[in-house]
């Protein structure tokens, strides 16, 4: 009885780990070595190749070659200056707020709507065309400012400028 226990035991441990392989991997903030891989020296940006700060950089990935990266952007001297102040890669599509981005390469500018709000505007990288924003709020649970971070979903599905948070949603 014990053997026939223990042989039972055996086989649905081994389903467990198999089930484990098989389920997609979880996704998590990407290591520095990643992001260095993935984020350009120098991002599209309209007719422009504006450099990136890669210490700023911040991304997630699901540990199967998908990311979802940013960095913010060395505009002084480029027309996109006052335009334009991150890089975004996604490598999967994403929803924020009311508008969806499929996969591919997105820049970000912000302004101030008022004390406790930035309106975050989304733009195709490479024709500038504008696709959509976003209301970032003044987020009081974080307690480390960030000029640009995105958290993985499993933490708080958010993405962080400065004290500031917006919402995303993976695959759009």
């Amino acid at each position: 009885m014990r053997r026939a226990f223990a042989l039972l035991l055996l086989l649905c441990s081994m389903g467990s780990i198999a089930a484990q392989e098989t389920k997609p991997s979880a996704w998590r903030a990407a290591t520095e070595p990643e992001l260095a891989a993935i984020i350009p020296a120098r991002a599209p940006v309209v007719q422009e190749r504006i450099e990136t700060e890669l210490r700023t950089a911040s991304g997630i990935t699901n540990g199967n070659g998908r990311f979802v990266a940013g960095v913010v952007l060395i505009t002084a001297g480029y027309s996109a200056e006052g335009k334009y102040s991150h890089y975004l890669l996604a490598q999967v599509p994403l929803k924020i707020a009311n508008f969806h981005l499929p996969a591919g390469q997105y820049i970000l500018g912000w302004t101030h709507k008022d004390e406790d709000t930035l309106t975050v505007k989304f733009y195709e990288a490479i024709s500038g065309k504008p696709l959509g924003s976003v209301d970032a709020v003044r987020n009081s649970s974080i307690t480390r400012i960030e000029s640009f971070r995105i958290w993985p979903p499993s933490d708080r599905s958010l993405i962080q400028i400065g004290r500031f948070t917006f919402a995303y949603q993976l695959g759009g």
